[in-house]
């Protein structure tokens, strides 16, 4: 039988158990499971020490409870303990007492350490540590051998044991807004770990041993002090997702060819100049984030990523997009904000399947006609270019949605009007956001629907001066 103060929480459904009162036989309620969660209590409600011998789950969220009291840890049947987001300031070292204590989580308390006899809660699998002052782990943490996932983001660590290594079975490990500087030797013994998040901390460099972690699958790096992405890490065969945004990387190792699993890579705000051709090796890739550096140009083997989906290198000095960027038939989003593009390549036009390109703040004097071949576009921003008309295959892009020519423009869509290029005699797009070049001359105005369908040869009239 599950117990709730109030209302069932609806963000989880407990499982209990009820057998009925047969107070005849002596035989008493069975309950299982208890949650006190949001109920604005200061203290551990005593009715919960009637259950001490079914009780299997206990849920305290979101109180204001400042201690655990000792009875509570009676509870020998206890597999869970949620107590995160209270007023705790330490650990009973009480806690010995839960043998069969499976999932632990303590986060968002004024916790500052964990009891050396943790270690006698072997059963413990998961443990929620987040948001509290934790300076370090005990060596007797390091005991905890059926950990399989920790979560000790935002505490104040320094380092970790160094026999941190002996916890074999993590395959999570969250350790993002410490003050690591490096990792022990020992990790490489990690061998099932497939998770690790290290971002927001202090590394200058990456830790050897992960090298050595060949089952990684998930790896941040965000926010600490990389100068170099090493050749080492081109072993991590199965690494599908890598963060090492917001360092101070300068160089890609040609060896990142090595990650060959890779699906995501996020390398946004560093100070690159340049990508490795070695990069078109990464075949699986999905995703690839490249803004905010200092890249003047684009390896013609992007094109070989042919599986590439979303694509962004906004805020660089690029001056050109390869052509090789037509290969790219399954791109999805083109972002080159914040650019020095005079122009597009023809190519962009195979691109048949991105629904989302932004060329904001670039130098464009002109767009390719291809680009209307990208029928599947349904937003595109032009806006702070040096346009002066849109090519009249516009007229194609049937989906289009939201057309940005200006970052004052107050609507997604703006009627546009036909008319003829003095020189070429063409017939092109404008309107009132394009500069004056075509004086006395008469137009056709095209106009967006709601619908995003062209309505052509709707008015006639002179242009006015």
């Amino acid at each position: 039988m599950q117990v709730c103060c109030l209302e069932m929480t609806s963000k989880r459904k407990l499982i209990g158990r009820l057998v009925p009162c047969r107070c005849f036989r002596g035989e008493e309620e069975i309950v299982s499971v208890l949650d006190y969660s949001h109920c604005g209590l200061q203290q551990v409600p005593k009715e919960v020490f009637n259950f001490e011998r079914t009780l299997e789950e206990l849920y305290l969220d979101a109180n204001q409870i400042e201690e655990l009291p000792k009875q509570l840890f009676n509870c020998q049947a206890l597999r869970k303990l949620s107590i995160p987001d209270n007023d705790l300031s330490s650990l009973p070292t009480s806690i010995a007492s839960l043998v069969n204590l499976r999932e632990l989580d303590i986060s968002k308390n004024g916790i500052q350490d964990f009891p050396e006899n943790i270690k006698c809660c072997k059963c413990l699998t998961i443990i929620e540590a987040s948001v509290n002052p934790v300076s370090k782990l005990p060596d007797g943490f390091t005991q905890l051998l059926n950990l399989t996932q920790l979560y000790l983001n935002d505490a104040f660590l320094e380092f970790l044991p160094a026999n941190f290594g002996r916890l074999v079975k993590l395959r999570i490990l969250e350790l993002r807004e410490n003050h690591l500087k490096t990792l022990p030797k020992s990790m490489h013994k990690l061998t099932q770990l497939e998770r690790l998040d290290l971002g927001n901390n202090e590394f200058s460099e990456l830790p050897e041993v992960l090298e050595q972690i060949q089952n990684l699958k998930e790896l941040w790096m965000d926010n600490n002090s990389l100068q170099v992405l090493p050749g080492s890490i081109g072993k991590l065969k199965q690494l599908v997702y890598l963060d090492v945004s917001k360092n101070r990387i300068e160089t890609v190792d040609l060896d990142i060819s090595g990650c060959e699993g890779l699906e995501d890579l996020l390398l946004s705000s560093n100070m690159l100049q340049q990508l490795p051709d070695s990069i078109g090796l990464l075949k699986r890739l999905t995703t690839l984030k490249v803004d905010d550096n200092q890249l003047t140009i684009l390896p013609n083997a992007i094109g070989n990523l042919s599986l590439l989906e979303e694509f962004d290198c906004s805020c660089n000095e690029l001056e050109s997009l390869p052509s090789t960027i037509g290969y790219l038939h399954n791109l999805r989003t083109l972002a080159v904000d914040e650019n020095f593009l005079p122009e597009l390549p023809r190519e962009i036009g195979s691109c048949k399947n991105v629904t989302v390109m932004s060329l904001r703040s670039n130098k464009l004097e002109f767009l390719p006609d291809e680009i209307g071949q990208m029928q599947k576009l349904r937003v595109l921003n032009l806006s702070d270019n040096r346009l002066k008309n849109l090519p009249f295959t516009f007229t194609k892009l049937k989906e289009l949605a939201a057309l940005w020519l200006s970052d004052n423009q107050s609507k997604a869509l703006i009627p546009l009007q036909t008319e003829a290029h003095p020189e070429t005699k063409q017939r092109v797009l404008t309107n009132y956001m394009f500069p004056l070049t075509f004086p006395d001359l008469h137009f056709h105005i095209d106009i967006f629907c709601s619908d995003s369908q062209f309505q052509t040869d709707v008015f006639r009239f002179p242009f006015s001066h």
